[in-house]
């Protein structure tokens, strides 16, 4: 059932929010402690004790002492590192074996990336997050079997055009770093399958080589400065999301139903004035989240559409609110960004599981201090 939900500005929420978990996390501990003391709980625990030390094949005369049954002993236990050991054993050696082609790096210690990395060319993911490291070494074009290279969250202004050597490369997230631009050498990563340059702040634009992405099914835009939807993104012919909210949006193209598999598309908080008919030749199209305060015109085959979620966040904003530091402003630009992305996700996992919902949400003005 398609259908419109009018919130306020997502960023002004976090108070209540957090509140709500806490009177939830509150409410579960009570009860946690209520079945505790019950004594039903209790007789259901020596019941499900006695049923799995039966289901285990150990003898009555074990878990019984003068009649009583006695929980605290630690047969199942015992019985249990007799039996699995083996699994175990051989669960630990494979957990290892993976881990030894994972590298992670975390802290603001890191001003760079450390030297004996460099002889390591057999691993296949990168994991450095929140790190003071400013740029990638040309080395990893050595780094053939490369899977995952997750960069986000550190200084960097700039990626190597050796990047391209990855050819094995599937998933590459540089979100919320500093770069301004994106080397062509990446359309290359044939394989690639996920790009997440979101958060970079002053990114204009993406290379016409990134065109040759041809199994890239997401791809994540937002908190950047596009004017537009690079013509590459267009050309992604397996694209099944695109994000590209907080950017300078003013229209969409007429050919943005060349994305034939698109599924999701969140183009909140831009300046769009009108939806362009070709949005309903997008057949797959099952979300759609957009910014209302500008919209003028929207075809009424969206609205009317009963296999799309069509969803209109009026923004909102409550000015005075926010006391930023001008020497930080980039990053608490940033940390807003990535909460505004993070509460964006959450919410939209959860209108994405419901089956219906109301047609209207009453619009509110909150003033809390972010």
């Amino acid at each position: 059932m398609t259908f419109e939900v009018i919130v306020v500005d997502f960023s002004q929420i976090r108070g209540l929010w957090e509140t709500r978990v806490k009177k939830h996390r509150e409410r579960c501990k009570k009860e946690t402690e209520r079945l505790e003391t019950s004594a039903l709980q209790k007789i259901k625990q020596e019941w499900s004790f006695m049923l799995e030390c039966r289901n285990k094949g150990i003898p009555q005369s074990e878990y019984l002492k003068n009649g009583f049954v006695d929980t605290e002993l630690k047969i199942l236990d015992a019985h249990q590192r007799n039996t699995s050991i083996t699994k175990t054993s051989s669960y630990k050696e494979e957990s290892h074996e993976k881990q030894k082609f994972i590298f992670n790096l975390h802290g603001s210690e890191w001003q760079e990336l450390p030297e004996y990395l460099r002889e390591q060319t057999y691993l296949k993911e990168w994991h450095i997050h929140k790190t003071f490291i400013d740029s990638i070494p040309d080395y990893i074009h050595t780094f053939e079997d490369m899977n995952i290279l997750d960069i986000s969250q550190n200084k960097i202004t700039s990626l190597p055009p050796e990047i391209g050597c990855l050819r094995n490369l599937k998933e590459l997230n540089v979100s919320f770093n500093h770069l301004k631009s994106i080397p062509p050498e990446l359309g290359d990563c044939e394989n690639l399958e996920k790009l997440d340059v979101s958060g970079n702040l002053e990114l204009t634009e993406l290379p016409f080589e990134l065109s040759n992405l041809k199994k890239v099914t997401f791809v994540d835009l937002s908190a950047n400065k596009f004017s537009s939807i690079p013509i590459c993104v267009l050309r992604m012919s397996s694209l099944q999301w695109l994000d590209i909210s907080s950017n300078n949006l003013k229209d969409l193209p007429q050919d943005i139903d060349r994305l034939e598999e698109l599924e999701t598309f969140l183009m909140q908080k831009n300046s769009v004035t009108y939806l362009p008919f070709a949005l309903t030749n997008l057949s797959n199209l099952k979300l759609l989240v957009v910014s209302g305060d500008n919209l003028v015109e929207i075809p009424s085959a969206l609205v009317e559409n009963p296999s799309l979620k069509y969803v209109k966040l009026m923004d909102n904003p409550i000015e005075g609110n926010e006391i930023l530091n001008t020497e930080n402003e980039e990053e608490n630009n940033q940390d807003r960004e990535q909460f505004e992305k993070e509460f964006m996700k959450s919410y939209i996992k959860d209108l994405v599981e419901r089956d219906s919902a109301p047609s209207y949400t009453t619009k509110v003005s909150l003033n809390l201090q972010i």
